[in-house]
């Protein structure tokens, strides 16, 4: 029943009349007369089934349209469950433009058992199904829809299409969606309209619901319509990468290198397999020679200066050159590199939304009283190093002063940490994964000052950053500076950065009087390690390092088997690596070649909890830290914990992190600025258990009043800065 048609009967155009007026009781009366005086015609038949079926009495339903089907021969019943089929077919599909899901629910499953084989029909039940929020992999088994799908072949594509996409962006999945996925793969005759659905439902998948393998089996699959289809390579290659398939991530990823013939795709396929390599010490090698590789294609790129790069490639470039950090402490090239990077995936944002850039440039401030506006932009403000780092500096907020907003990319709602961020803001956006639609709204929320906590961790961030949205925007914590134009501060201290650094970064450097950094403590739990159970003696000198495999440099390796092999009965701890076999193999030769004994190395799994993680720290006497690319949360625990480290100091920031905190605690003893220091620190520290108690000692005191620890006067001192940023804004600096 749609709407009034002009043949019928006064008696019809009644009845249809209420129906469609939801007046069931005065509908169903005008249906039994027209029964009553019409037994013939069967539309009066159907229509009542229909309105008893909606008042929820299925049984007298099923009893009138089988009353309007009696003393027939077979055929005229097919012909006759032909027409109930439509009228239902039509009213489903009224409700479902209606959106009244569960009364279109009802309908087609009273067709299901006329026509349990109507595959179309079913896949409606599943579409239902979703958006009604009750779908479960198994409807896809218990409808037969896998089956059917196998032994069909008059599938509506488009329905199909429409079902895959709403399965895809809701199931929590088990066999059977990948199994329906690969069932209908047989009709998909244009693979772009099932990669313009398989590719974001598995960015999410991947990234918001964190689990990679299952988007890589997707992926998998699509590969099956086209095996050398770029787009899904790169991701496939990403996947594998995060769920820790690292042979198949790297192999991927040289693959879509070969099949690349442009700069931007070359690129983001060499960055793919050099973080690939990254995650295994024994690779650096092969590591080193793909950075040449990249900086050679890179140099070849920032003299062709494109302008018209597409919105997903300048997303992949922004991060291009993430590697070099970690590979080498040379600030002035890195920094010089990635500044060109920074300033050409800038103006590609600024092009391909140029509307945006433009507006966004027309605000203005003039006779603005209100209070400063702080904007925090993060993919990080949950369960996460920055997340733990930063919530002091929320806790801290002077409220009469500033208006604080967060703006979370990729949400996580669920996330503990997250809610507590979300109740300690004026206002939290819970954005997803569109760059310039947060933009947006940062734009509209009118913000002041953005802080960006990811830089190129997060493309997007980045994104959002060169779009200019705020009037004053600012990088802090997360990472090294983006080196974006549109960024107008870095914020740092004393020690964190050289004084030369000024000749090397786009960014004005604002550097806070003590530290770039302050927590109030951490959460901690019960310890889980034991000497015993590692088969280590009571009088032994532990060392430990527990950094992932991108930190772990093979030279400070080595030089951490010249501590070891010089302080006796000393076991060296290694925890916090994603090839564990590779890792072994890795040290076990280092090891081997510096002459130290391999039952005086333990490999430790990662620990469930940060709680456990940092209890567990206690059981070192000595934590020894990574270089170029020094430990910086870790840093943090270790220290409260009170723990001697010892550091190698560099040039770059991800080279000075441990000494700015170390400074920051009044502590000096383990500051290296050699290697060969950073050997002498590491014997000494061994041998001299006075020492190692005399620092404990101070750590565990500094906690009362060392910078370090007092996250309430770092939050002065950041606001001061935010203040100063705001007036220098507002004076024309």
């Amino acid at each position: 029943m749609t709407s009034m048609e002009p043949d019928l009967t006064l008696l019809e155009q009644k009845a249809q009349q209420y129906f469609i007026q939801g007046d069931y009781s005065q509908a169903a009366s005008y249906y039994k007369q027209g029964v009553e005086a019409e037994p013939e015609v069967k539309s009066h038949y159907w229509n009542l089934g229909l309105i008893l079926l909606l008042q929820r009495q299925e049984v007298q339903a099923q009893t009138t349209w089988k009353l309007g089907m009696t003393e027939s021969e077979p055929q005229q019943v097919e012909q006759w469950i032909f027409e109930l089929m439509q009228v239902l077919q039509r009213e489903a599909e009224r409700r479902e433009m209606l959106a009244e899901y569960a009364v279109a629910w009802i309908i087609r499953q009273s067709m299901q058992k006329m026509a349990p084989a109507d595959l179309s029909n079913l896949l409606y039940l599943i579409e239902l199904a979703v958006k009604l929020k009750t779908f479960t992999s198994d409807k896809l088994t218990t409808f037969g829809v896998i089956d059917l799908i196998k032994s069909d072949s008059t599938v509506n594509i488009q329905l199909l299409l429409r079902v895959l996409e709403s399965i895809l962006n809701y199931a929590t999945f088990q066999h059977a969606v990948l199994e329906f996925v690969e069932a209908s793969l047989a009709y998909i005759h244009e693979p772009q309209s099932f990669f313009n659905i398989l590719i974001p439902a598995t960015i999410r998948i991947a990234h918001s619901e964190r689990q990679p393998k299952i988007a890589a089996r997707l992926l998998e699959l699509g590969l099956r319509l086209e095996s050398k289809n770029l787009e899904v390579l790169r991701h496939l290659a990403s996947f594998y990468l995060n769920a820790g398939e690292y042979f198949q991530g790297i192999e991927t990823a040289k693959m879509c290198y070969s099949l690349s013939d442009k700069l931007p795709e070359q690129l983001t396929a060499l960055h793919l397999v050099h973080r690939g390599l990254m995650d295994a010490p024994d690779d650096w090698q092969e590591a080193y020679a793909v950075l040449q590789q990249q900086e050679s294609l890179l140099t070849y790129l920032i003299k062709e200066q494109p302008r018209d790069m597409e919105a997903s490639t300048v997303l992949r470039m922004f991060n291009s050159n993430y590697f070099a950090p970690y590979l080498r402490d040379d600030p002035h090239k890195n920094r010089q590199t990635q500044n060109q990077i920074a300033q050409l995936c800038q103006l590609n944002v600024q092009n391909y939304a140029s509307e945006q850039f433009q507006r966004y440039r027309q605000r203005t401030s003039a006779g603005r009283t209100k209070l400063v506006k702080i904007g925090y932009l993060s993919h990080s403000l949950c369960i996460h190093s920055v997340g733990w780092l930063a919530r002091w500096l929320f806790q801290y907020h002077d409220r009469a002063r500033f208006q604080i907003y967060a703006y979370f990319i990729n949400s996580k709602q669920a996330d503990p940490l997250q809610k507590w961020y979300t109740q300690h803001v004026t206002k939290a956006y819970n954005g997803g994964i569109d760059g310039k639609e947060i933009a947006e709204q940062i734009y509209q929320d009118e913000i002041d000052i953005l802080i960006d906590l990811d830089s190129i961790t997060i493309d997007v961030c980045c994104e959002i950053m060169a779009l200019k949205p705020a009037p004053v925007q600012v990088t802090w914590l997360g990472w090294d500076a983006s080196g974006l134009p549109a960024v107008d501060y870095f914020i740092a201290d004393p020690y964190v950065l050289p004084e030369s650094a000024e000749e090397y970064y786009v960014e004005k450097i604002w550097r806070l009087p003590q530290t770039y950094i302050a927590v109030d403590g951490f959460e901690v739990g019960v310890p889980t390690l034991r000497r015993d159970n590692l088969n280590i003696p009571d009088d032994a000198v532990v060392y430990l390092s527990a950094q992932r495999g991108f930190k772990r440099h093979p030279d400070t390796a080595r030089l951490q088997m010249k501590i070891i092999k010089s302080v006796p009965n000393s076991y060296f701890l290694i925890k916090g690596f994603a090839k564990i076999e590779s890792v072994q193999k890795f040290f076990l030769q280092l090891a081997q070649e510096e002459g130290v004994a391999s039952d005086r190395l333990r490999f430790l799994p990662s620990d469930p909890t940060e709680a456990f993680h940092r209890a567990n720290l206690m059981i070192a006497d000595v934590v020894l830290d990574t270089y170029p690319y020094n430990g910086a949360t870790t840093t943090l625990e270790t220290l409260w914990m009170g723990i001697p480290i010892v550091t190698r100091v560099g040039q770059q920031f991800a080279a000075r992190n441990s000494y700015t905190m170390m400074m920051n605690t009044g502590i000096t003893e383990g500051i290296a600025w050699t290697d060969e220091e950073y050997v002498e620190w590491g014997i000494r520290l061994g041998k001299d258990a006075t020492l190692r108690q005399q620092i404990s000692w101070k750590l565990r005191h500094s906690r009362q009043s060392a910078p370090l620890w007092n996250a309430k006067q770092f939050t002065h001192q950041i606001q001061k800065a935010y203040e100063q940023m705001w007036q220098r804004y507002l004076e024309g600096f």
